[in-house]
């Protein structure tokens, strides 16, 4: 029997793997521009990086900007909180449009219950994780979120290089997924690209979170295309 959060993305008739642009790598002065590429692209979903300066170095926006692109598209806004104390923040993201809102293991003690917290706000809780951290300490956890992003680079910049031993990861969590009938989701952020697209789909993740890859890309809509042709046929979801 498939999980139900994987029912719910078949119903709407998307095809894995789902491909959601981080405005990361847009122009911040063009924001519109920049989801019109998005929707026209063909992806699945908006990826927002909230960066504090603290958990990560750089600083990037606040909720106003959740907001304003809200009013602007029709797909769903994945809000990635690489921020400390996270639950300081979640129902304001979620007020300002967040369908899914996702925090970092690292950054919170008490993640079980912002878990809840999100869920009971309306949003699906997402769970995030560096490279360092292995996936035995969101075993707990995993009954209880919506998504699992796995960092495949050290969080705060785009356009880094693919770290390939954090795809065990994604592995790992597919397979305890499938044993354990459970229902979240596995993304993977950092270093998605055409030259790394072989490698990842093999793990057979659900989303792909690309950034400079998807902004710098020719053809943006034809990016998009071949990478969802390398996770049209995976057999663990």
């Amino acid at each position: 029997m498939l999980a139900s959060n994987i029912c719910t993305v078949l119903a709407c008739g998307m095809g894995f793997p789902l491909i959601a642009p981080s405005i990361l790598s847009a122009d911040f002065a063009d924001i519109s521009k920049a989801l019109g590429m998005v929707e026209s692209a063909g992806a699945d979903m908006i990826h927002l990086d909230v960066m504090d300066g603290q958990f990560v170095p750089p600083i990037t926006f606040g909720s106003k900007m959740v907001s304003d692109i809200k009013a602007r598209t029709s797909l769903e806004l994945d809000v990635h909180l690489m921020t400390m104390t996270p639950e300081r923040h979640a129902e304001e993201f979620i007020a300002a449009g967040a369908d899914w809102l996702t925090f970092h293991l690292e950054a919170c003690v008490h993640s079980h219950r912002l878990a809840q917290k999100i869920r009971e706000a309306g949003a699906k809780t997402g769970i995030s994780i560096v490279p360092s951290t292995p996936v035995s300490c969101l075993r707990p956890l995993l009954p209880f979120i919506d998504l699992v992003l796995v960092m495949t680079v050290d969080p705060g910049y785009s356009g880094q290089a693919l770290l390939a031993f954090c795809l065990d990861k994604v592995q790992d969590l597919v397979k305890i997924r499938r044993e354990e009938g459970l229902g979240f989701l596995v993304a993977v952020d950092g270093g998605v690209g055409l030259q790394t697209i072989g490698e990842i789909g093999r793990r057979t993740p659900d989303i792909l979170v690309v950034g400079s890859a998807f902004f710098r890309a020719e053809s943006p809509a034809d990016f998009v295309t071949a990478l969802k042709s390398f996770g049209s046929s995976g057999s663990d979801r």
